[in-house]
C-alpha cells in the first residue's frame, strides 16, 4: 500500500478547495480496496497515535462534493477502470464499466461505438460510480432509464453485494447510497442496459434549437453534441472555475401551493409531474432573489446560471457553504419553498 500522508485535495474536487486528508491513497482493485479499508492503527504504524481510528472518505471524480474543513482520516481515490460489453440481445447491449471511469469518456466511448442512451448525458462531470449513488440525469434522462446492474464492496462485512434497479431505490438524485446505506458501500462497477437502435429524446431544453442550428439530423452523436454546446454556453468549466454544477434540486410542491406562487408570481417555473406535484425551476428562484452574477470575495453565484456557485480563486469551503445558506433562507422568505443542496458536504 502506498499510503500518503498531508495531501492536499484541492487537484481531487471540482471546486478546488485548498483542505488537506491526513492520509491519502489510491486503489485500481478491489483487493487493494480491501487492504486499504483494514488500515487502521494496529497494522500500519503510521497510525500509532493514541485511540486513533481513521474516518474514510471514498472519493471519485471530486465533482459532487463542497469540502469545508480538512478531513482528519484516510481519503481513497477510486480508480477502478475499464469498460466492456458483457452480453447483449435483440434490442441491447449491457455494458459494465469501472466505477473509476471519468463519465464523459464512458459516453464519447458509447457513442463511438453505437450504443444508444447515455448521449443526453454527455459532458457531465464526474465518474461512472457516482451515475447511480447521484441518479444522474439531464436534458429528460436519467440513469435509471438505463441502469441494469451494479457491485458495491460492503464495508462492514467486507464483501461485494449484487444490487438490480429495484435495489437501488432511484429517485430524484437520490438513490440508497446517498441515505440507507450512506458510507456503507463502495461502488465497484456498474453495468448499463444500451439500445442497440437508439430512440432519440430530444424535446427537452433547447435540443431541436441546437440541432437546427448545427444543421444536422438526430443521431446519437448528434444528440451528445447538442448537449455539450448548450452546457458548454451555460455552464462554467471546472478546469477554470471552481465548481460542482448544480448546487441545488429542484423543488417539489404540491399543486395547491403552485397555485397559490403563480397568483402572486405570474412568470414562475414548474414542471408538472406524475404524481400530481409541481417541480420548480430551483435556478428561477434562486435569480428573483438577486443572487445570479453575486459575488463576494472569490465566492459567488454564476453569471449564466444560478443554480451554480463557484469558486473564482481561492474561496474557502465554508465561504461557499455560507453562500447557499444565504441562498436557501432568501427562497424561503420569498417563496415559502424550501431548498435542498445537492452536493455533498464534507
Amino acid at each position: 500500500m502506498n499510503v500518503q500522508e498531508n495531501i492536499s485535495l484541492k487537484s481531487f474536487n471540482t471546486f478546488g478547495i485548498d483542505v488537506s486528508a491526513k492520509y491519502f491513497a489510491r486503489f485500481t482493485t478491489v483487493d487493494e480496496l480491501h487492504e486499504l479499508l483494514e488500515f487502521n492503527q494496529t497494522s500500519n504504524p503510521k497510525l500509532q497515535t493514541s485511540n486513533f481510528k481513521p474516518q474514510t472518505l471514498i472519493l471519485g471524480g471530486g465533482s459532487n462534493i463542497l469540502f469545508t474543513k480538512d478531513f482528519d482520516g484516510l481519503v481513497l481515490k477510486n480508480e477502478l477502470l475499464g469498460i466492456k460489453e458483457i452480453k447483449e440481445d435483440e434490442h441491447h447491449v449491457y455494458v459494465q464499466a469501472g466505477a473509476g471511469v471519468n463519465w464523459h469518456h464512458f459516453v464519447l466511448h458509447c457513442i463511438h461505438n453505437g450504443w444508444a442512451g447515455v448521449e443526453n448525458l454527455s459532458l457531465i462531470p464526474g465518474n461512472v460510480g457516482a451515475s447511480p449513488m447521484q441518479n444522474i440525469g439531464a436534458y429528460g434522462v436519467e440513469i435509471k432509464d438505463v441502469f441494469y446492474s451494479l457491485e458495491a464492496f460492503h464495508i462492514p462485512d467486507k464483501k461485494t453485494i449484487h444490487f438490480s434497479v429495484n435495489d437501488c431505490e432511484f429517485g430524484y438524485r437520490e438513490s440508497v447510497f446517498k441515505r440507507k446505506y450512506k458510507n456503507e458501500f463502495v461502488i465497484t462497477n456498474v453495468t448499463y442496459r444500451l439500445n442497440r437502435i437508439p430512440s432519440f429524446n430530444t424535446s427537452y431544453g433547447a435540443i431541436e434549437q441546437e440541432l437546427e442550428k448545427m444543421g444536422v439530423g438526430k443521431s446519437i452523436q448528434a444528440i451528445s453534441q447538442a448537449v455539450i454546446n448548450i452546457r458548454s454556453s451555460k455552464l462554467p468549466d471546472p478546469a477554470v472555475t471552481g465548481n460542482a454544477g448544480s448546487f441545488f434540486k429542484n423543488p417539489e410542491i404540491g399543486s395547491h401551493q403552485f397555485h397559490e406562487l403563480t397568483r402572486m408570481f405570474p412568470s414562475i417555473v414548474g414542471y408538472n409531474l406524475p404524481n400530481g406535484n409541481v417541480k420548480l425551476a430551483a435556478g428561477w428562484l434562486i435569480e428573483q432573489c438577486g443572487w445570479k452574477g453575486y459575488r463576494k470575495d472569490d465566492a459567488g453565484c454564476h453569471e449564466k446560471q444560478a443554480l451554480v456557485l463557484v469558486n473564482y480563486g481561492n474561496a474557502k469551503g465554508n465561504e461557499i457553504y455560507n453562500l447557499s445558506e444565504e441562498i436557501l433562507q432568501s427562497v424561503k422568505k420569498k417563496f415559502g419553498v424550501g431548498l435542498e443542496r445537492e452536493v455533498n458536504i464534507v
